[in-house]
């Protein structure tokens, strides 16, 4: 079968995780990515331990988990003779990312302006923290720095503790997947238009846009919505719940799933109570049903509230370690792991009825463009 994206070719001139997660996306989706580095290479190559060391070649796993897929070209653009090579690289391109500075390929004449005229075709993604204007442009951008901006520390960690960030660099993965999602959009434009244009990609803008509910909980009444830990601010009981070894995930949508699960835990009374009948009732007296839930999921095992949630349908699930994720019969199943030449890596999480996915090199060495 087919990739989707076959036959397009990419550009990649950006460092880190949200230009290279955007890059690696397109490669898995089919299109050619040539990963364009300075002589000492993506920083994140040295962002270890852990690190990958195969043929007299030692990166880190960082650097592996967001380029796989793609060639890569050593281009010193600072000189005459570089730019002059990255100028026929961008000719027949579709698609350019970068991720410097604002202004900061402008100086060498590798803007949009500049290589539109090169190539009226083309699609230039620029990822940066704050966007191309406003009065933070200026300003480098980094995803722990976002996440705090954003809000989206505020609203994470128990109510009494610090603010904590996510345990990923989420800011940077989801402007690198809506920077995917934008440039799609540019090409399907193209194919009316005939014309390329610019994407302006911010990581705080981003960052912002994923708020979702929480974002409308406070435009909606004025008040900051604060941390709650491991429980959900609109829904109730939807949290982390204690049981005799270990801890479970029971997440209650409706009505209906809560009074199975007080019939699961033997409370039946609790299902008709009005003071827990709907939703907000819940919310109301969260604290007090909770206490009562808990008294009850500690006398069991994990793995007899998971069968009893799965049998009556109220939505349950394990709390999941690295090596519990990827031995877990689900994610086997959807082959989520693949090895490209003995090295693991974990594919992008499309699957398509009548196209496959481009996965057939790793992450390159410097300057491999084989």
């Amino acid at each position: 079968m087919a990739t989707p994206l076959e036959g397009l070719k990419v550009i990649e001139l950006a460092r880190i995780l949200a230009g290279p997660w955007a890059g690696q996306t397109l490669g898995d989706l089919g299109a050619e990515v040539i990963k364009v580095e300075a002589p000492e290479g993506d920083d994140t190559r040295q962002w270890g331990p852990p690190f990958v060391e195969r043929e007299n070649d030692k990166t880190a796993s960082y650097f592996h988990s967001c380029n796989r897929g793609k060639s890569s070209v050593i281009v010193d653009f600072r000189t005459d003779e570089g730019k002059a090579v990255l100028i026929e690289l961008v000719r027949d391109a579709d698609i350019l990312i970068e991720n410097f500075k604002v202004g900061g390929l402008k100086k060498y004449g590798l803007d949009y302006e500049n290589l539109a005229k090169v190539n009226p075709k083309l699609i230039y993604c620029s990822i940066t923290g704050f966007g191309q204007t406003g009065p933070y442009a200026h300003r480098a951008g980094y995803d722990y720095i976002i996440q705090g901006m954003s809000g989206f520390m505020s609203i994470t960690g128990e109510p009494d503790g610090a603010p904590q960030r996510a345990g990923v660099a989420i800011t940077d993965i989801f402007t690198g997947v809506y920077a995917t999602s934008a440039i799609l959009a540019a090409l399907h434009m193209r194919a009316r238009t005939g014309k390329g244009q610019h994407i302006d990609m911010s990581l705080l803008d981003s960052a912002v846009c994923v708020m979702a509910n929480q974002a409308l909980n406070y435009l909606t009444t004025g008040n900051p919505p604060q941390r709650t830990g491991n429980y959900h601010p609109n829904l109730t009981p939807y949290q982390v719940f204690e049981c005799r070894d270990g801890h479970i995930i029971i997440a209650t949508g409706n009505d209906g799933q809560y009074q199975c699960l007080c019939d699961i835990l033997g409370l039946p009374e609790m299902a008709s109570a009005p003071e827990y009948l709907k939703n907000a009732n819940r919310v109301e007296n969260r604290e007090d049903m909770i206490a009562k839930l808990s008294a009850r999921t500690v006398l069991m095992s994990k793995g007899e509230l998971l069968t009893a949630c799965e049998a009556k349908g109220v939505p349950a699930g394990p709390i999941n370690s690295m090596d519990e994720v990827f031995a877990d019969p689900q994610v086997v199943h959807r082959q989520l792991q693949v090895n490209l030449d003995g090295i693991p890596s974990v594919r992008s999480p499309f699957m398509f009825s009548d196209a496959e996915l481009k996965l057939d090199r790793p992450s390159p060495k410097l300057g491999d463009n084989s």
